[in-house]
């Protein structure tokens, strides 16, 4: 792991097979995670992408696992520009982002921000995007209201917002306790100032210019039992994203990195190498 700097905040950063893309122009993954988590989530996907000789890098949000957690800068606008910083320090190109909810998000505040800079291929992951919450004009995702529960459960017993995020809204399939305390304990991982400002973000961010700037492959994976978001959600994805392709998981809900690890992996794998 290194840290680098971006606007004030040390952001987490984890490398993997480096070296193999030097050597042998291998497919560089970036991995984005979402609310609350960290790049832990993605686990599986990085034994299995290493296995396949791609360059991985993960990134841990400013204020989200082991990066640091200042008390600003939990906008779309600023985590693009982290993930600029990582991008530019890393001398990365040629790149398949893969962003899971709010890092979806993210992902597309950096396709408008920077043009694609780098990038040549788009994955989103249960997306939060162009908005978590409903609007007069946008009348898709969850109540401005839900959102305001969590942000106040998170200001008074953040551990049991964790718990029943993971336990309610994470997870169709039965996985077992042991599974459910390792993702409760990565959001545990997160500060208590970017779990409350990340989650204002996540109710207040209007991304529906970014789809208007998305000029790369892009792939739309999602659950269909997901009720964080839901699969009107990522119809209006593919609807607005020309050319994107959707991959559905039948029996997954948000947590698609692993309600159906195996299927995921597949599409996965096809978003990225095909």
């Amino acid at each position: 792991m290194v840290h680098i700097n971006s606007n004030g905040a040390k952001i987490a950063v984890y490398e993997y097979n480096r070296e193999c893309s030097r050597e042998c122009g291998a497919n560089t993954v970036l991995l984005l995670h979402g609310w609350p988590l960290s790049h832990l989530i993605f686990e599986y996907q990085i034994n299995l992408l290493t296995e396949l000789g791609c360059h991985v890098v993960g990134v841990d949000f400013r204020g989200f696992g082991a990066s640091e957690a200042p008390v600003c800068g939990y906008d779309y606008n600023q985590m693009a520009r982290d993930i600029h910083a990582v991008i530019r320090v890393l001398g990365l190109s040629g790149i398949s982002i893969a962003g899971f909810s709010m890092g979806g998000a993210v992902a597309l505040r950096y396709m408008r921000l920077f043009k694609g800079e780098r990038v040549k291929k788009l994955i989103l992951l249960a997306a939060a995007a162009p908005r978590f919450t409903k609007t007069a004009d946008f009348p898709y995702g969850i109540e401005k209201r839900d959102v305001d529960d969590m942000i106040e459960k998170a200001n008074s017993d953040r551990p049991e917002l964790c718990r029943s995020f993971v336990d309610e809204k994470l997870f169709a399939q039965p996985h077992s306790r042991a599974v459910k305390n390792w993702f409760t304990g990565i959001a545990m991982s997160a500060s208590g100032i970017g779990t409350i400002k990340a989650a204002c973000s996540l109710r207040d961010e209007d991304g529906t210019d970014d789809l208007k700037f998305i000029n790369v492959p892009t792939f739309i994976i999602r659950g269909e039992k997901d009720t964080v978001v839901p699969p009107s959600i990522t119809d209006y994805q593919q609807r607005e994203i020309k050319g994107s392709t959707l991959f559905s998981l039948k029996h997954s809900a948000h947590g698609i990195i692993y309600d159906e690890l195996e299927n995921f992996n597949n599409f996965f794998v096809k978003a990225i190498v095909e």
